[in-house]
């Protein structure tokens, strides 16, 4: 697990130097959410606020991310990708999936359905109270 994360960080970096893979991982939410509040994000990923700000701060220098108001309560900040920021989103996801269709190639459909099935369970069942989130600490 420590490769993969090791992995992970190392692809990423690649991908976009000045941001980090948690970075990546909080833009793909706002992506996939069509925007939401930065304290929705720390809640999601289980992050510290005080992480997941440092972080916002750094897509916003970098122009990837904006704040607006939220329709339905203008006192809060919904945070949401500029064209910029979907564009380099997909971009990366395109280089990480023919990374990745590179790397898994020579694997038996088998063993593909396999490793699949065991990330979707890893994925679906809680963390234990005492499990640290991976990248938690990367800001």
């Amino acid at each position: 697990m420590t490769a993969f994360a090791r992995r992970a960080r190392s692809a990423a970096a690649r991908m976009h130097p000045e941001l980090s893979l948690v970075s990546f991982t909080l833009l793909s939410h706002l992506e996939e959410r069509k925007g939401c509040r930065a304290s929705d994000l720390a809640g999601h990923y289980a992050l510290d606020k005080s992480t997941v700000s440092r972080q916002i701060a750094a897509l916003e220098r970098a122009g990837l991310v904006v704040r607006g108001a939220d329709q339905d309560d203008h006192r809060v900040h919904v945070l949401e990708l500029t064209p910029e920021g979907a564009a380099i989103l997909a971009k990366t996801t395109m280089e990480r999936r023919a990374m990745f269709d590179e790397r898994l190639a020579d694997w038996d459909p088998v063993d593909l359905d396999r490793f699949a099935a065991y990330l979707l369970r890893y994925n679906r069942e809680p963390a234990p109270p005492h499990d640290v989130t991976p990248g938690a600490g990367e800001d």
